[in-house]
């Protein structure tokens, strides 16, 4: 006869209710945290936000677009730099009054934050049986505690509408194969600049249909924009595009690239720009390297994250609030430890890898620091080493960020396949 199955031994009352508790400590410990960490981003008053509305307001008014220009304690002057196709969706708001907007900005990123991390989050709690309540509170709160989410919010930006863009083409509609793949990356790329790199993924990745859609998609975007601006058009593809100078100062510490790690180095006017050009290059290929490696091992998390990491070095200007990307990478750390044999060094050397990265990124390079206005020298190695902590973070990941191989990571296949790193 066959054996009569076992049922699993019964949880005793008092373990339940300790480990709820310990659940509800946990939650409630990290929403205390949270606004010991906001206070100090509450100086910027959503300064960001209020150049993006007045600026509207400045263009509705029959006034050149890229003519308007607001002083800043720190940076000298700030223009509105976006393309006009963000201008174009931005100027709805401006006929909201400022702080519903403002309230409207904020509701939009968080909702973007519960959605992003549910996404890259609940397949890797199912695939090792962790609780996922409880799991996605815990993400979403340590995702809203760090720096770049703090800034997106303080500063009113529009970060979190890209991330969703991105993360819905890339870790649906690209993997699924569905016509409109590419869509989301285009949009976003039309909006911003920083997302064009996500098109060079996908060709990396010989995701072609893909990348097709996604560079025509943002042309047609652009010149929908177009038709409706002709002149602010025109001058910002052919003048405004190119002046550097109108973003802020390269040297700042909020400038998070390579070309301001060497603009620290030596000098904001002058650091070196064919140096820089080549160390661009020779990153942004092996970076993408990899990156394509992990899209045909079938792991868009790695993919995508190393993409964006790629951006966040290569873009001359990457403010803190551009550089989500260490979310995803710690989300892919935990996961791999996760995998790796219980007390392997490798387990404790991703877990070690990961902590460390969500300390950096929660305790931030601005938020605590009195970078101020005025040159700020980098003048020994610890300097160095806090003032570019992001760069050389980004750096490190390019190289040892894990591939998880033959293994479909995407949110609508939760199910585990061989889990073979890659460093």
């Amino acid at each position: 006869m066959p054996a009569e199955p076992v049922a699993p031994p019964a949880v005793a009352p008092d373990d339940v209710a300790g480990r709820t508790a310990r659940r509800v400590v946990t939650v409630l410990a990290l929403v205390a945290v949270l606004p010991a960490l906001y206070l100090p981003g509450l100086r910027h008053e959503y300064y960001d936000q209020k150049i993006y509305m007045r600026a509207m307001d400045w263009w509705t008014a029959g006034h050149p677009l890229y003519d308007y220009v607001q002083p800043d304690r720190v940076q000298g002057a700030l223009y509105f730099t976006y393309p006009p196709f963000a201008a174009l969706l931005l100027a709805p708001f401006a006929q909201l009054r400022l702080g519903v907007a403002i309230a409207a900005f904020a509701v939009l990123t968080v909702a973007g934050v519960v959605v992003t991390t549910r996404w890259l989050v609940a397949p890797v709690l199912r695939r090792h049986g962790l609780p996922h309540t409880f799991g996605l509170t815990v993400a979403v709160l340590l995702v809203l505690a760090v720096e770049s989410t703090r800034e997106t919010l303080t500063l009113g930006q529009i970060n979190m509408l890209l991330v969703v863009l991105i993360l819905g083409d890339l870790l649906f509609a690209v993997p699924q194969g569905r016509r409109w793949a590419g869509v989301g990356v285009g949009v976003a790329a039309a909006l911003k600049l920083f997302p064009g790199i996500f098109v060079l993924y996908l060709l990396a990745a010989r995701r072609w249909r893909a990348a097709a859609v996604a560079a025509v998609t943002a042309a047609v975007a652009t010149l929908l924009a177009a038709a409706v601006a002709p002149g602010d058009s025109w001058r910002f593809w052919t003048h405004e595009l190119w002046a550097t100078d109108r973003v802020g100062r390269p040297d700042y510490t909020g400038n998070q690239s390579l070309f301001g790690l060497l603009s620290r180095l030596t000098s904001p006017q002058d650091p070196g720009r064919l140096e820089w050009l080549l160390l661009v290059l020779l990153v942004a290929a092996f970076g993408l390297w990899r990156a394509a490696r992990a899209a045909r091992a079938g792991d868009a998390v790695t993919g995508l994250t190393l993409t964006g990491l790629v951006g966040g070095l290569a873009s001359p200007i990457t403010w803190t609030h551009h550089l989500y990307w260490f979310v995803p990478a710690v989300v892919v750390l935990l996961d791999t430890a996760l995998d790796a044999g219980p007390g392997t060094w490798r387990r404790r050397g991703l877990l070690a890898l990961a902590v460390g990265t969500g300390l950096v990124i929660v305790y931030g390079v601005v938020t605590f620091q009195d970078w101020g206005a005025g040159v700020v020298h980098t003048g020994n190695l610890v300097d160095f080493v806090v003032r570019n902590a992001y760069v050389l973070l980004s750096l490190l990941m390019l190289v040892v960020l894990p591939i998880r191989w033959h293994r479909d990571t995407s949110p609508d296949n939760p199910d585990r396949a061989d889990t073979t790193g890659d460093n």
